[in-house]
């Protein structure tokens, strides 16, 4: 985010990650470096464009797409990013190839197919590789969306943070959109957390246990989480290569030299319109405990790691269709009830929401209201998939994805006859 200090719910910085697919076989395409220098006649790592930038990821098939400076306007930024998602189409065209939505590409092989960015920046990425083996889906087949949420002091900090922490269990229940990989149901409806919280297990304190530490200041921060990856990395970095800042990857994220957070649950949507909408809902929800609607911060504060992480371990792989009997962390959110499907917490949500922050809900309402009633993406696709798990098959349904976000349009289960 910019170097200007924001207060909270100022404005945010959004990040959308795409495959580039080969058009004939949705097999994905290792060529960000030549579609940036296709723009700029060299290889660089960015591309600037008004509103939206442009990058490279650790993989070379994945183009990020964020916002240049931190933008208030979340309705706005659907039509930004969906331009420069049309603008990238037709600079690919003429590679034969598309930008592809969802957090996994259902058939890759990474050992053979996934290829590590080579150019400025590389020798950290080359660290990781020697650290971790990024050619697994951990690594080199994961897509998100990430939220960056501003904070001025400590004081905004402690308030912001104990309620990202409170939502970060519910998110793969409304976000989930990667069932299918190597050609298979992975029987997890966003197996890219599950992958996501063990790629790193090498060296547990760098993802820790996904929710984020009871930490609620700069200095606690310092101590419990950073001070102890630095410790923990040392072996692998004497040359001082990785900052301990950007190694941390918890679901969230603290950036005290930008004052932000970043959210890094959701898995990415297939097309903007529905990850702005999703992004819309989930900022009113922590503007909602963070103005203690429905829950005092003294007992979001309150709240063990070990408990959130439990409930999030259900909805990675039940996603919307999880139960949480859990009747406490409900009522943080002001349900009365001793157990609630994932889905259920969400209308109730976004009805809260809505009544509270109406001007940030409404434009996004139709959106909400499909994708809780119809499902996550993730359930979308399954059902569109219908057991039917040959190649031709994949392909045709993410063909339908890749043409959902070229036009901006939701994903739709068709009737099963056109299979």
């Amino acid at each position: 985010m910019s170097t200007k200090r924001l207060h909270l719910f100022q404005a945010y910085g959004i990040e959308l990650e795409y495959m580039i697919a080969k058009k004939e076989d949705l097999s994905v395409n290792p060529i960000t470096d030549e579609l940036f220098k296709n723009v700029t006649g060299e290889y660089v790592s960015d591309v600037e464009r008004g509103e939206i930038t442009w990058c490279n990821e650790l993989v070379m098939h994945v183009v990020e797409l964020k916002c240049t400076e931190p933008n208030p306007n979340l309705v706005g930024l659907n039509e930004h990013f969906h331009k420069n998602v049309k603008d990238i189409n037709t600079l690919l065209a003429g590679f034969n190839s598309q930008l592809m939505p969802t957090a996994a590409h259902p058939f890759m092989d990474p050992q053979t197919e996934a290829k590590l960015w080579p150019h400025d920046n590389n020798e950290v990425y080359e660290r990781y590789n020697k650290m971790f083996n990024c050619k697994g889906h951990g690594w080199s087949n994961l897509q998100s969306t990430h939220i960056n949420l501003p904070f001025y002091d400590d004081e905004e900090f402690a308030t912001l943070h104990a309620a990202i922490r409170l939502i970060l269990p519910l998110i793969p229940g409304i976000a989930a959109s990667s069932p299918v990989l190597g050609g298979k149901n992975t029987g997890m409806l966003d197996k890219r957390m599950d992958y996501y919280q063990k790629n790193q297990k090498v060296i547990p304190s760098i993802t820790g246990k996904v929710i984020p530490e009871r930490v609620f200041s700069k200095r606690q921060y310092h101590k419990v989480i950073y001070d102890k990856i630095s410790h923990d990395i040392e072996k692998y970095n004497e040359d001082k290569i990785l900052d301990p800042i950007w190694v941390n990857s918890r679901g969230a994220i603290a950036r005290f030299d930008r004052g932000s957070i970043e959210i890094r649950i959701m898995d990415i949507q297939e097309c903007p319109q529905a990850d702005l909408a999703i992004v819309s809902l989930i900022v009113a929800a922590l503007k909602m405990l963070v103005e203690e609607k429905t829950c005092s911060f003294h007992n979001q504060q309150l709240w063990e790691t070990e408990d959130l992480n439990a409930i999030l371990q259900k909805t990675i792989v039940e996603c919307e269709n999880a139960v949480i009997e859990n009747s406490e962390y409900l009522k943080v959110f002001g349900i009365d009830a001793k157990s609630s499907k994932v889905s259920e917490v969400w209308r109730h949500i976004l009805n809260a929401t809505n009544k509270y922050y109406p001007t940030m809900i409404d434009p996004y309402l139709p959106t909400l209201e499909f994708i809780i009633n119809e499902g996550t993406l993730a359930t979308r696709i399954v059902k569109a998939l219908d057991g039917q798990y040959g190649l031709d098959n994949i392909r045709l349904v993410y063909r339908e994805l890749s043409d959902c976000l070229n036009n901006n349009e939701l994903f739709e289960v068709c009737l099963q006859e056109k299979f």
